[in-house]
């Protein structure tokens, strides 16, 4: 997920641009494929097309990598991070606080590589007890009708997992 600060003239500010380092483009490139591992199970372990998603990978990464060290401003990456979704909004933890009632333009993908662009209304900003940044809360302001749907899908579908693995944990 990327966010920035909508400013009053409705342009956005960067919150922070973080420098891609080998982890963080690692995490970014070998995510998804994990993520469509673990949603399509052993069908997808035993395909011939694995090796070919993972040598994409690979050279995908070897490229960004590449790209980081010889120009470190032209690779910048969004930090793969949790975060709390529902129909109406979002939370996330940030390093820095925001003010009630501001406006936050966030980029999210959520499987499969679906990109969602939504502003965002700041409800809440409140310091985490460990003194390490602040429990963000936003309600969404312009989420498209196509996004809702597939974000609401994308919940169903992960509480759906999560409960399969409860189940399974305790049989």
């Amino acid at each position: 997920m990327e966010y920035q600060v909508l400013a009053e003239t409705g342009t956005a500010v960067p919150v922070e641009a973080a420098s891609a380092t080998p982890e963080m483009i690692a995490a970014v490139v070998t995510q998804p494929t994990a993520d469509l591992l673990a949603r399509t199970g052993e069908s997808l372990i035993g395909s011939p097309v694995l090796p070919w998603i993972m040598k994409v990978d690979y050279v995908l990464e070897v490229i960004l990598n590449s790209l980081a060290m010889t120009h470190p401003a032209s690779v910048t990456m969004a930090r793969p991070m949790d975060v709390n979704l529902s129909g109406g909004g979002v939370g996330f933890v940030s390093p820095r606080e925001f003010t009630a009632g501001g406006q936050l333009a966030i980029k999210m993908i959520l499987p499969p590589f679906r990109l969602i662009q939504v502003l965002t209304k700041v409800i809440r900003s409140i310091p985490q007890a460990d003194g390490q940044g602040f429990a963000i809360a936003t309600e969404f302001v312009d989420l498209k009708a196509d996004d809702q749907e597939h974000l609401i899908r994308h919940i169903l579908q992960t509480q759906a997992e999560r409960l399969r693995a409860r189940r399974a944990a305790t049989a």
